[in-house]
């Protein structure tokens, strides 16, 4: 027992808990772009490179439920959000599977092509009011959003709303779920 090379030859395992985490800067700012006459998009080039490797070729497009704007994921930004949805409803509640199934049905796959752009039908440019073709992609931390120019520009804050708003949020004590 006093002999120090005597547990040489044995190791210890322990289990160890793997976790997945995709660590990704953040979209931010606006830029301009212009749909062509068969609705195809440049996704901008800094949005591109913000994208995860795997994940470069697509991403999902939803029209947001309250803006007139739609808004694209990376596929693991959709999937979190599915998830944590999916975590807030009763799948046994009729209600709940209706809201479900529409949230689900009015997202769909955009691909990406090689140079960069996704193809959005006429009728969702359509839906968010894109009529001239300008378009504006607007960061929104893990995702962006694709407005009409026009809309996005009627749609905001003024500058005296925007301050007051948001001072009143920073100010706002975290709630124990946000911490």
């Amino acid at each position: 027992m006093g002999n120090s090379g005597e547990y040489e030859n044995y190791s210890i395992l322990l289990p160890l808990k793997k976790r997945t985490q995709f660590i990704m800067s953040t979209f931010i700012g606006k830029y301009e772009a212009k749909a062509d006459v068969k609705g195809r998009i440049f996704i901008p080039s800094a949005y591109r490179k913000l994208l995860p490797d795997g994940e470069k070729e697509r991403v999902v497009m939803r029209k947001d439920a309250e803006n007139e704007c739609m808004v694209l994921f990376p596929e693991h930004v959709w999937n979190e959000k599915v998830g944590d949805f999916k975590t807030k409803l009763d799948e046994w509640n009729p209600v709940d599977q209706l809201l479900l199934m529409q949230f689900i049905s009015d997202a769909e796959w955009l691909d990406i092509d090689a140079q960069g752009r996704v193809l959005i039908s006429k009728k969702n440019l359509q839906a968010i009011g894109i009529e001239n073709s300008e378009v504006l992609f607007v960061g929104m931390i893990d995702r962006f959003a694709v407005w009409s120019k026009a809309k996005y520009e009627k749609a905001k804050m003024s500058p005296v709303d925007f301050a007051a708003l948001l001072k009143e949020r920073m100010m706002k004590p975290l709630s124990p779920n946000n911490t």
